[in-house]
């Protein structure tokens, strides 16, 4: 095994893949139906949550991060003399991954390393990103021919997002007049049943998604305890349920938790850490700083929540160190992942049935099927 050198080749240029979000209210709905195109919702509940948008100008925060992510890893990348073209693109709104594309195409790249604001493994957090980029690719056409696009690996085990979640963990408790009575709950999207049933590689056992968020859970647990001489307890809870009631998601919902918490000891502080987003989307912002904090509030328990890493300085780096790792693989040479959970790392070139699309078979790029 060796460690990836401070070089870049074959790629010739980055693309920082990401979900998007509207910008104004006129975009609110035409993203929405993106978002949700083939799962028959009706444009009835689709305003429904067009509300959370609007209560904000029609403004996500997504893409005002990623801006300023793009400009984080330039310079991190120019502090490495990597003299490389970092182009942005989205799944669902402007700039749309054709677009990051054809911005490649025109620096002259021929081998492109997607990088990803998605960390584990599940259908919604990788292969629907691959299956984009592959209509992307279809959509540009002919002057695609001959360019490669290649993905880091979903990085939940990268020490760099670990560090980063453990640093800021460590800050909100030791904000607490006595940390040791605090109760973690570490929050991510949910999924339906079925999506985390299929999730990971496909000869595996799935639930690889929930199993992932859950060893990030346990290592932060076991690391702010070390650290401050506490026994707190963490749990993995969800937020942004979005399907039908006869359609199983995964639960507890995080606001359902805080009551339950709150009957169980109201004066205890709950410490909402989103560790399944890398940065704020709408979902935090809106299901966690507004209604999941309006929840503490009514029901008397008090209310902190952790920041997303992606301001953090030792993220950024990881994510340099990730192209750096996934472009040593492209070279041939034999490179062990660098990891800080236990359990399996999964590769960069997703396994045939991977996270597979439960509605309908689609092409996608980045893997071997």
């Amino acid at each position: 095994m060796s460690t990836p050198s401070a070089d870049l080749a074959p790629y010739d240029a980055v693309l920082l893949g990401s979900f998007g979000g509207p910008e104004t209210e006129d975009e609110v709905m035409p993203f929405l139906r993106r978002v949700t195109a083939g799962r028959d919702i009706p444009d009835e509940r689709l305003v429904e949550v067009g509300e959370h948008y609007y209560a904000r100008s029609g403004r996500s925060p997504i893409n005002d991060l990623n801006r300023d992510l793009l400009e984080r890893l330039r310079a991190e990348l120019a502090r490495r003399d990597l003299d490389v073209p970092v182009v942005w693109g989205n799944r669902n709104s402007e700039p749309f991954f054709a677009g990051a594309l054809h911005e490649c195409l025109d620096a002259g790249a021929t081998r492109v390393v997607a990088l990803l604001t998605s960390a584990y493994s599940c259908y919604s957090s990788c292969r629907q990103y691959r299956e984009d980029l592959a209509a992307a690719y279809e959509e540009v056409g002919p002057a695609a021919d001959g360019l490669v696009v290649d993905k880091v690996r979903q990085y939940v085990h990268h020490p760099s997002l670990g560090l980063a979640w453990r640093d800021a963990l460590l800050a909100a408790l030791r904000g607490l007049p006595d940390p040791g009575r605090a109760r973690i709950l570490y929050v991510t999207h949910s999924i339906p049943d079925a999506m985390d049933d299929t999730s990971g590689p496909g000869d595996g056992e799935g639930n690889l998604y929930v199993d992932q968020h859950l060893r990030l859970g346990r290592r932060l647990t076991d690391e702010v305890n070390a650290a401050l001489g506490t026994s707190v307890e963490g749990e993995l809870v969800f937020c942004s349920r979005s399907g039908p009631p006869s359609v199983p998601w995964l639960e507890p919902d995080v606001n359902d938790r805080i009551e339950e918490l709150a009957r169980a000891s109201s004066t205890d502080p709950v410490v909402v850490a989103p560790i399944g987003f890398v940065s704020d989307h709408m979902e935090v912002v809106h299901d966690l700083d507004t209604e999941a904090a309006e929840t503490a509030a009514r029901v008397g328990v008090p209310f902190v929540r952790v920041p997303t890493p992606h301001a953090a300085d030792r993220f950024v780096e990881g994510l340099v160190d990730l192209l750096l790792e996934r472009a040593a693989e492209a070279r041939g040479e034999v490179v062990a992942p660098e990891t800080w959970l236990p359990g399996d790392v999964r590769p960069s070139v997703c396994a045939p049935g991977c996270c597979p699309n439960l509605r309908v078979a689609k092409p996608a790029l980045c893997g071997s099927d």
